[in-house]
């Protein structure tokens, strides 16, 4: 187990009031939703604190050092140094996305996902009104890539923007800087604008190196938007705040448009929380990637021991293990009859596309116990 982070007990979660443990009846283990069981890191917990004790519970404002936090952040941890001039706040990632996409298109216009990918994916493009693109993610066995031709096509046909998970949830795969590279040469080819979400980048394995979009190259200064947060390396989704970032001035001005409410819908708590985050969290953060690393290959174990034929493949970097339940043979709606039967919570593989029924996605981001029981019910229900 890792140093720093305590487990939480199963009957002690039970009492919490997130979605996550309120969904659903508590005989059902929750393993759904992209929230991690763990305490937060304790520095966290001090700024939250001292804001209450002062009774600073006011609106956000102006609040820089988050751009100061980030920004050395990145460059310790990946070699990025982002320009803090170019960081706004906003409420959240997905509220980030759906206004920065807003300013560069039109209802109609084309946007590029690559399926299977987070669900509200699917959502934004609808919320926008525009032409929904996807490129699926090229498989070979349990592995997964962007397919650069397709996307070449998607791009020459029209496309305004491609939404780009990175790294990409829920398959769990880090995408490397010569992919990048290309994506963002196609971009400018095309004049396409790549909008990179970057929530989940703090939890990259150590075997693999996350690469921010916007560090790859001067071209992907030119076409990139990243957008990103401390909520689900530091466990803050409730704590609203995200940050949009540019390195090109005429992707800012065009961007300038959106609604002040983007920033001011934020929470005072989050900038705080994520400040301190970036600050003072780098030890509670290693510990739970030390955490999840055992976590990610004891579910690989237990798969393997208990669900023979059931695919699985360890993710680089998180705690959402995409698995593919076909071999189970358990119908059209595989999550339902699991809820059902075994009383376990997964996300159901067709809300990151309609062709992957047969996948669900388990979040490991728990006690181990907890998973093995989850392991256990998913068996029962054969």
């Amino acid at each position: 187990m890792a140093d720093d982070v305590r487990l939480t007990p199963l009957s002690d979660l039970y009492k919490r009031k997130s979605v996550k443990w309120r969904r659903y009846p508590n005989d059902v283990l929750p393993l759904w939703v992209a929230e991690m069981d763990f305490p937060i890191a304790e520095p966290i917990k001090d700024a939250l604190r001292d804001m209450i004790d002062r009774s600073d519970t006011g609106y956000l404002g102006p609040f820089p050092e988050l751009f100061e936090s980030y920004a050395r952040f990145a460059r310790d941890r990946w070699g990025w140094q982002p320009d803090v001039s170019q960081m706004r706040i906003a409420t959240d990632v997905g509220v980030g996305a759906v206004e920065v996409i807003r300013t560069l298109i039109n209802p109609g216009d084309g946007m590029v996902i690559n399926s299977p990918v987070y669900e509200n994916f699917w959502n934004w493009v609808n919320e926008l009104k525009a032409k929904l693109v996807d490129v699926p993610m090229k498989k070979s066995g349990l592995d997964y890539s962007i397919d650069l031709d397709a996307l070449e096509s998607a791009y020459r046909s029209g496309a305004k923007v491609h939404l780009l998970s990175n790294p990409h949830n829920p398959i769990g795969i880090v995408h490397d800087r010569e992919t990048l590279a290309a994506i963002a040469e196609l971009a400018k080819k095309y004049g396409v604008v790549i909008i990179s979400d970057e929530i989940h980048a703090p939890l990259t394995y150590s075997e693999k190196s996350f690469i921010p979009f916007l560090s790859v190259s001067q071209t992907a200064k030119e076409v990139g938007i990243t957008i990103t947060s401390a909520s689900k390396a530091f466990n803050l989704a409730g704590l609203k705040c995200a940050m949009i970032i540019t390195e090109n001035e005429s992707l800012r001005d065009r961007i300038n448009v959106m609604p002040l409410a983007v920033a001011f819908r934020a929470s005072l708590f989050g900038a705080t929380a994520a400040t301190a985050a970036f600050q003072h969290g780098l030890s509670w953060l290693e510990s739970v990637l030390k955490l999840l690393d055992e976590n990610r290959k004891l579910l690989k174990n237990l798969i393997d021991t208990k669900l023979p034929g059931v695919g699985y493949r360890i993710p680089d970097f998180g705690y959402l293990g995409w698995i593919d339940l076909a071999a189970l043979n358990l119908g059209d709606d595989p999550c339902e009859r699991l809820l059902e039967r075994g009383r376990v919570a997964l996300v159901k593989g067709s809300a990151y596309g309609p062709q992957h029924q047969s996948f669900a996605r388990f979040n490991f981001g728990t006690n181990p116990e907890i998973i093995a029981e989850g392991v256990d019910r998913i068996a029962k229900s054969i």
